[in-house]
């Protein structure tokens, strides 16, 4: 089942270690089978505020996404974001594909 990672980054200016970590970040997608589902683009809060920019990644597994998170590739890049941009990063295992809402009542 897929597994999403999906961050919320509050706008910052485009410093160089942001180039830097834009510049090697999809290197570090493809060993694992990562993909971009949603990178930034507009967005409209239908409940609320959404400040943020919102990034979403795909892998085939749970597995495959831990792997890449813990990756020395995505390590060495990470503080290049983490120094400039504020926000959360979570991951998340998808649904079967005949999920239904009333699924969460026997779990």
């Amino acid at each position: 089942m897929s597994c999403y990672v999906l961050a919320s980054l509050l706008p910052a200016g485009m410093h160089p270690d942001i180039v830097a970590y834009l510049e090697g970040f999809d290197a570090t997608l493809a060993p694992f089978g990562g993909r971009y589902l949603i990178h930034g683009g507009r967005k409209t809060a239908l409940e609320g505020t959404w400040p943020g920019d919102i990034v979403l990644l795909e892998f085939p597994d749970r597995a495959a996404a831990e792997a890449w998170y813990a990756s020395p590739a995505y390590a060495e890049l990470r503080p290049l974001r983490t120094r400039h941009l504020v926000g959360d990063v979570v991951m998340v295992d998808g649904v079967p594909e005949n999920h239904r809402a009333t699924d969460i009542l026997s779990s």
